[in-house]
């Protein structure tokens, strides 16, 4: 009897290890993670409106999470090398794509994609959208939109506008208002907002319809000139530019936005908990600060919202690009 009451103390004792050897192990699972950076990758090279954001979105989530957060920029091939290093990675909540315009119209500007865009990715927030703005270097002869449509009209494919990349923001405005000016303007892509700035700057193209966000210090500084933005409203933030549509391009209206994914699978409770902490920062003192003033109308929703909004985009966005022919570099 002894022998049996030994034995049976024996096996009550293995199992009660069970659950408490899972709990450390989850537990430990649990501090790995935690312990790991966050990365936001950015799709364009650094300097640009979108890295603007990202980084400084990422000091406030820092604090918010308890957890480092890094930005790496992963630019080229119109945002599809940095999307594609996020569709790749492990649904872990460790790894955030910061998307943009070009997010919803490369699915009807490239027929292979190396990842399927609706289902390589779950929406976690509508961070903002913002105007962008028609701008020349400051020592540019067009005063206005009307002597820059007078320009290319005269001499068809000479004027040349930059952008941060084939399908973005700043270049399908600039096709939208080739399209509805009548006009044919030269589209010159780079990889990313900074370089093409840089361009524009030193003269080696004519203009940018760039982000609110990078063009906001240029204009304050006087080395470029505003010509108009491209919201079917004036900016409250600088009211006294014109909409491209009241200076000479009726019906014009197009708009930049920025919103984070992560690669589907992710859990909802990760989910969530990067959409507060987006939210949060993106309603701090500090980040409205840094980007109200150059446009951006904050959204911060929910999930759905940024999913919504995105399949709105993408289905407005492939007539443009069917109707100007659009290929990717």
């Amino acid at each position: 009897m002894n022998i049996l009451k030994a034995r049976f103390s024996k096996l009550v004792a293995l199992v009660m290890l069970v659950p408490v050897f899972g709990a450390s192990s989850l537990v430990l699972a649990q501090s790995k993670s935690t312990d790991r950076p966050i990365r936001i990758i950015v799709p364009f090279s650094p300097g640009g409106g979108t890295d603007t954001v990202a980084r400084t979105l990422g000091a406030a989530m820092s604090q918010e999470l308890g957890q480092n957060v890094i930005v790496e920029n992963k630019p080229g091939a119109g945002t599809v090398i940095g999307t594609d290093s996020v569709a790749k990675s492990a649904p872990d909540g460790n790894t955030i794509l910061i998307a943009t315009f070009a997010h919803a119209v490369n699915p009807s500007l490239r027929s292979k994609l190396p990842f399927d865009t609706v289902k390589a990715f779950d929406p976690v927030v509508l961070i903002g959208r913002s105007p962008n703005i028609l701008v020349v270097p400051a020592s540019s002869p067009y005063k206005n939109v009307k002597e820059l449509i007078a320009a290319a009209k005269a001499d068809p494919g000479k004027l040349t506008f930059a952008s941060q990349g084939v399908g973005t923001s700043a270049h399908l405005a600039g096709e939208l208002f080739n399209n509805l000016a009548g006009v044919s303007m030269t589209h010159i892509p780079y990889k990313g907002a900074g370089p093409a700035l840089n361009d524009l700057l030193g003269g080696q193209v004519n203009m940018m319809f760039a982000t609110a966000t990078a063009a906001a210090p240029l204009i304050e500084n006087g080395k470029v000139r505003a010509l108009g933005v491209t919201t079917s409203d004036r900016s409250p933030v600088r009211p006294d530019v014109p909409t491209i549509a009241e200076a000479g391009v009726p019906g014009y209206a197009a708009e930049s936005w920025y919103g984070f994914f992560v690669p589907t699978g992710t859990p909802t409770a990760i989910i969530n908990k990067l959409n507060a902490a987006t939210a949060k920062a993106a309603k701090s003192e500090v980040f409205r600060k840094r980007v109200e003033g150059e446009g951006l109308v904050i959204s911060a929703g929910t999930p759905k919202e940024l999913a919504d909004y995105v399949n709105a985009e993408q289905k407005r966005w492939a007539a443009v690009v069917k109707a100007a022919k659009i290929q990717p570099n």
